[in-house]
């Protein structure tokens, strides 16, 4: 192991200690109060945002492996890691522009942020898991990519449940349907409604919607992209 990979893995070390810790007092309190208002919402809401959801993602999802590089093989661990920080960049400049563009337009363009976002954090995924070497035709990693993409945006009280998934992945992945149909939409779209509903309500106000947007967009893809590097750093630096 190289400098570069053993800096890599103190990083992984750090962020692996954080998924573990507790939840804090308010976050208990947060999740609490937004599990009560999501049992005041009726039951065919809830199952017509997560039909919505689950085809946005599964149309993303198929979609994007059509449009993605082969994997990067026969590169450096170093190598593969620099390609992958240009690409945050990259897709953070990208989605900033687009939440400054939506959050202008009020509250029609605002709602249209939702779905645009969602493909722009599941096409960096996509690249993100070629250029560190996984194939995204294999219908296992893309689930894997479902559960970064999770693991970014949910709760606290969840996130140890998924990271503990991540990092066992290779029992875990022997143990999932064939058919993505039995994936957890319904927890994965109330998690990360309940996340994005937070940080993204004053996208939705007039004359400060476009620099929310710009902001909120940018600290959200570089969430999502340091989650997909230390979900990958994982099966790379054990190997």
């Amino acid at each position: 192991m190289d400098n570069y990979e053993k800096n890599s893995q103190v990083q992984l070390l750090i962020w692996q200690k954080k998924m573990l810790q507790r939840p804090s007092l308010l976050n208990n309190l947060s999740k609490k109060l937004q599990t009560k208002i999501n049992n005041w919402i009726p039951e065919k809401i809830h199952q017509a945002i997560t039909a919505a959801i689950k085809q946005l993602l599964r149309g993303v999802l198929f979609g994007a492996k059509y449009l993605t590089s082969k994997p990067l093989l026969d590169k450096s661990f170093e190598v593969r890691e620099m390609a992958v920080v240009e690409r945050i960049k990259a897709y953070k400049n990208t989605a900033a522009i687009e939440g400054g563009i939506t959050g202008a337009g009020g509250i029609f363009l605002g709602l249209a942020d939702f779905p645009i976002l969602i493909g722009i954090k599941i096409k960096l995924l996509f690249d993100i898991a070629g250029l560190y070497g996984f194939d995204v035709k294999d219908y296992k990693e893309r689930v894997y990519i479902l559960h970064i993409f999770e693991l970014a945006f949910c709760s606290h009280v969840r996130r140890k449940e998924i990271y503990i998934k991540l990092m066992n992945w290779e029992v875990y992945s022997k143990t999932l349907p064939d058919d993505m149909e039995q994936f957890e939409w319904r927890t994965l779209q109330q998690e990360y409604r309940d996340y994005i509903d937070i940080v993204k309500m004053a996208q939705l106000v007039p004359i400060i919607g476009a620099p929310v947007g710009v902001i909120v967009n940018y600290r959200l893809l570089q969430k999502l992209g340091t989650t997909a590097m230390n979900a990958y750093r994982m099966r790379l630096l054990k190997q």
